[in-house]
């Protein structure tokens, strides 16, 4: 299984300073049922271990950073003795998912039923990622044109439901026709969804200043989404993936490990105060 996801999901697509691969587990272990994570959390450590699952797969890393000690009295130690002691296998596919065609944003353009798609960030020229139909985000068409308005009220239905929801930028009465995508932090390419003429970029984890001078410099109208809701759709293609490879049992979380729990919005402008404002 692993040689398996090492072929759909290469080592060396992920950036540098990734950790991707197994992270614990006997390579010679039988797995009869695999749960699919984005984030090894107790919560979904525990949702794994009730479903008696053999191997987690985990969109982001237990041990992004090193540590010093996995001491049981230590968040991240308690979670690798519990995996241990039920033997339970953990294997992480991140930015290597990300880049992967099908991916992360492949998922998630599915959501908005986006067609024509091609990368939003391209991999560097000579790097291990660079291949047809491979890079991070992606870039389609609308099956039907919306106002940023219906896009940012679309979205908010179509994709897993979080306290954070989905904010935009921009004239709500924008006619949006074409849609970059970025699972996860994606104001690092702000400037790719700017040179590639979209009419919106949805992605996560948004920053105040990067949103704001994007929006002066005149770039595309912004969507921001929470982070974990962005790559929970990947979850559905992987299981999906494994069970047609491997037969084997899946269980996709839908645990929201978003941080944010609590979300209060401001009373809605009427028409004639979004022209005032806007």
């Amino acid at each position: 299984m692993v040689a398996a996801l090492e072929r759909r999901y290469p080592p060396a697509w992920a950036e540098q300073w990734d950790r991707v691969g197994l992270v614990l587990g006997e390579p010679a272990a039988v797995v009869r049922r695999v749960a699919c994570v984005v984030d090894v959390v107790a919560e979904t450590v525990a949702e794994a271990l009730t479903a008696e699952a053999d191997l987690i797969v985990a969109h982001h890393p237990l041990l992004l950073r090193g540590v010093s000690s996995v001491a049981p009295t230590t968040y991240k130690g308690r979670i690798v003795h519990d995996l241990i002691r039920a033997d339970v296998a953990l294997y992480v596919a991140h930015t290597n998912a990300d880049v992967a065609d099908p991916g992360v944003s492949d998922a998630l353009a599915a959501r908005f039923g986006l067609t024509g798609l091609r990368p939003l960030h391209r991999p560097a020229p000579g790097s291990p990622a660079e291949g047809e139909g491979r890079g991070i985000g992606r870039i389609g068409e609308l099956p039907t044109p919306m106002t940023l308005a219906e896009l940012t009220r679309h979205a908010a239905a179509v994709l897993p439901a979080t306290a954070w929801g989905v904010r935009a930028a921009g004239d709500p009465r924008r006619l949006v026709r074409t849609l970059a995508v970025s699972g996860g932090s994606g104001d690092s390419f702000l400037a790719e969804a700017t040179a590639a003429g979209v009419d919106a970029y949805l992605t996560a984890d948004l920053r105040h200043h990067p949103a704001g001078e994007h929006l002066a410099a005149g770039g595309p109208a912004l969507l921001d989404a929470a982070h974990w809701a962005t790559e929970r759709p990947w979850l559905d293609d992987l299981a999906a993936h494994l069970r047609a490879e491997f037969g084997v049992e899946t269980l996709v979380s839908d645990l929201d490990t978003d941080p944010w729990t609590l979300h209060a919005a401001a009373p809605a402008l009427d028409d004639k105060e979004l022209h005032r404002e806007g």
